[in-house]
């Protein structure tokens, strides 16, 4: 297992990062650990020291990267959500290449041993999904915004990082779970109007897209344990660029998972297609599912949280939220 003593996380106050940074200090307690926050965004979490800085201020970053030395980097942050990113192009172009071309330029420059594991995103094979299930060696076809983006941060990193430093590329699919606050995400959409239904505060009608759809997902703390597996791993990785899919194999229809939500429901709802929520048919694939085949034999890593067990825990987080006046 690799050791380290100076770890920088970004994208440590979102949703994986809030399950990550608990993990990393659980896993290094006595590292260095410190994480990148926009200005303006909440404190960092007691385990981790809270460093300020906009991605996009390459000068800024630099610094950062010269100060702290860190022999692992953690790169999550970034725009996340494929609908937001096709309304705002240039931004999620900024945010998601630039960003993560100035993290290696300054790795390179200062920390050139680090690793470097990178959150790159399944959707990036894109339009390959349409020829079966993709493994690390198919070439990517990304089709949007967001994956392009993705798929473009992926290359530059393993230019731009020096070649004594380590890169991990992980493609997870899907996930949700416990933490999942944003309504720009499927699920979590769903269970926030199931939420608002059963308080009183919507009528008992679902707005949704195409149902029809079949995508892998994964909870949440599965993809942050494959996640720290492989950290743990990056040393004894025989490339000096390793690539990696996080995904279960198995894709669920959005229909059947929410069903699933709705048996949980404390109210009956009826659902409404919204057009808003419908994706170009160009673009949209209908079964996306990964095989993650390299992670299993690399790191001995299962999903181990069934999507039921998700889903409760993703409905609990609105409920509470509903009941905090925070929804």
């Amino acid at each position: 297992m690799a050791d380290y003593e100076r770890i920088l996380l970004t994208g440590g106050g979102g949703f994986v990062g809030s399950h990550l940074s608990a993990a990393l200090a659980e896993a290094y307690p006595g590292a260095t650990r410190a994480m990148l926050l926009r200005p303006g965004e909440r404190s960092a979490p007691k385990s981790f020291a809270c460093v300020t800085a906009d991605l996009l201020d390459e000068h800024a970053i630099d610094r950062l990267v010269a100060d702290l030395r860190p022999d692992l980097l953690v790169h999550l942050a970034g725009q996340a959500s494929i609908g937001q990113a096709a309304k705002a192009a240039e931004h999620t172009w900024r945010v998601n290449f630039h960003g993560a071309f100035a993290l290696g330029a300054a790795l390179a420059r200062h920390a050139p041993a680090a690793v470097t594991l990178f959150s790159s995103t399944a959707a990036a094979y894109g339009a390959a999904f349409r020829e079966g299930m993709p493994d690390e060696e198919t070439p990517l076809r990304p089709q949007d915004v967001y994956s392009r983006s993705k798929a473009a941060a992926e290359s530059a990193l393993a230019d731009v990082l020096a070649p004594e430093g380590r890169l991990i590329v992980a493609r997870p699919v899907n996930h949700s779970g416990p933490g999942q606050r944003s309504r720009h995400f499927v699920l979590s959409s769903f269970a926030a109007q199931i939420a608002a239904i059963e308080a009183g505060r919507a009528e008992p009608r679902i707005k949704v897209g195409d149902l029809s759809k079949a995508r892998d997902f994964l909870d949440v703390r599965d993809v942050v344990d494959a996640y720290v597996r492989l950290i743990a791993a990056a040393r004894d990785l025989p490339e000096r660029v390793s690539v990696f899919n996080v995904a279960s194999g198995e894709a669920r229809t959005i229909g059947s998972l929410l069903d699933d939500l709705r048996a949980l429901s404390r109210t009956p709802f009826d659902i409404e297609v919204d057009p808003e929520r419908l994706r170009p048919s160009d673009i949209d694939i209908t079964s996306v599912a990964c095989d993650a085949s390299r992670l299993r034999a690399a790191t001995g890593w299962r999903p181990r949280y069934p999507l039921g067990d998700m889903l409760a825990a993703l409905l609990e987080e609105w409920r509470a939220a509903e009941a905090d006046g925070a929804a």
